[in-house]
């Protein structure tokens, strides 16, 4: 009954398969360059939207009050 419920929840039987399947597609020795891809992109995009946001000063923000 929960799975006609919660038809998207993943469990442990999922999880498992999926890491089966990504071994088997990729092998041991390429998971960690994958990974290390992966957090330097993520690291990429979070310093790029750093970059984007307006750098508004103190004295800036007491002038608009």
């Amino acid at each position: 009954m929960n799975a006609v419920i919660l038809p998207w929840v993943i469990g442990t039987p999922q999880i498992i398969f999926i890491v089966i399947v990504v071994l088997l597609l990729f092998g041991g020795r390429k998971i960690p360059e994958l990974m290390r891809g992966l957090g330097s992109g993520i690291k990429e995009f979070k310093d790029a939207s750093k970059e984007d946001e307006p750098a508004t000063k103190p004295e800036e923000d007491q002038k608009r009050l």
